[in-house]
């Protein structure tokens, strides 16, 4: 593989999304945003699948993403993993 498709990075992205839809899908009980988190998990996910992402845009569906099911303790660690495979990509820099 070569390119995005051989990046370990883009992979364990992927996989922690795909992870976090799963089990977005299979919630019990209704999640008011649950529509626009697998919407923009699928945005995220073709984002990393089709070029080098731009970080800033990664964060900002992170940001969406963890507004629409950050109060869910159930998915916290799929959500944390999501995070962790952005974080791979570059970090923010610190304020000064």
């Amino acid at each position: 593989m070569t390119g995005v498709e051989g990046d370990p990075r883009v992979q364990e992205l992927r996989g922690a999304v795909a992870r976090l839809r799963r089990q977005l899908a299979v919630l019990p009980g209704e999640l008011p945003d649950r529509v626009a988190a697998d919407d923009e998990l699928a945005a995220l996910d073709a984002m990393v699948s089709h070029g080098m992402p731009e970080v800033p845009r990664l964060r900002r569906s992170l940001l969406l993403i963890a507004g629409a099911v950050g109060s869910v303790s159930a998915l916290s660690p799929a959500l944390a993993e999501v995070r962790e495979g952005i974080d791979r990509f570059g970090q923010l820099p610190r304020a000064r």
